[in-house]
């Protein structure tokens, strides 16, 4: 690599220098401020007549944005590794709105437009990239994907059979459970303790059998959040840096660590 890409990895893509912090916080404002230029727009009346200077304010941080996708991308010594990424979908997304808004015309077309300008809300997950705190909860919910995913299928099963149960139950006297597809969603919205409302059983048997799922609800509620923080100490006990390899692009890496732990390639 040589000494500018070296030192542009450095500031874009690493936060341990003063450099890489200084940058870091320039881009969460620039994020910051995209995201109160959406909100603005939604609304007319916030402030009157300024659509220039909001139209303004969005290409200079699409233009920005835009020169920070392509550094990237040409410092990496995989493009195509970053661009297919989490985070390079979503530098992707924060920019290709307004540009589209340039392609896409026709006043039938203004509504589809303006939905595709929505997508800039996606720039509020870049400021991920620039908490610590998140990369752990993100590494703790990677690390504990097949726990929760074996725990959903669970909650699957109970709920295909506790609506199943209720429509037995109910739907003779109850035309709100008039079929299974309507009393599953009965069962999640009372199982995940939403309770709207809107569908409640009549019946005695059927209002024993729901306050069985809402206590076991309540139970369920903790599994998840338990499987997480047992992660999330064993992340916290970690001592990582913000490093990320130039070849694959993976960060965490001990303080002390030469080479990335993932493909084997020297760290800066």
């Amino acid at each position: 690599m040589n000494p500018v890409k070296r030192r542009l990895h450095q500031l874009i893509f690493e936060a341990d220098t003063k450099a890489g912090k200084r940058f870091d916080l320039f881009l969460i404002l620039l994020i910051l401020l995209s995201i109160v230029v959406v909100m603005i727009e939604s609304d007319d009346t916030i402030i009157p007549q300024a659509d220039k200077w909001l139209v303004i304010a969005e290409w200079a941080v699409t233009i920005l944005f835009t020169v920070e996708y392509v550094l990237r991308i040409w410092i990496v010594d995989k493009p195509r590794k970053y661009i297919f990424s989490f985070f390079g979908v979503i530098d992707l997304l924060a920019i290709l709105p307004t540009y589209l808004g340039l392609i896409v015309g026709g006043s039938q077309m203004l509504i589809v437009v303006r939905a595709l300008r929505l997508i800039r809300i996606f720039r509020i997950l870049k400021l991920t990239r620039y908490v610590k705190e998140a990369s752990a909860l993100w590494s703790a919910l990677v690390t504990s994907r097949n726990k929760i995913g074996v725990f959903l299928f669970v909650v699957l099963i109970l709920v295909t059979i506790m609506g199943t149960v209720m429509y037995i139950i109910e739907n003779p006297y109850n035309e709100s459970f008039r079929s299974i597809p309507e009393s599953l969603y009965w069962a999640i919205v009372t199982l995940t303790t939403v309770g709207y409302g809107d569908i409640a059983p009549v019946t005695m048997l059927g209002k024993f059998v729901a306050g069985l799922i809402m206590i076991t609800g309540y139970a369920i509620i903790a599994v998840p959040t338990g499987i997480v923080t047992s992660e999330l100490v064993k992340e916290s006990g970690r001592p990582l840096n913000t490093r990320v390899c130039p070849s694959c692009l993976e960060e965490g890496h001990d303080y002390e660590a030469a080479f990335c732990k993932y493909c084997g390639n020297k760290l800066q």
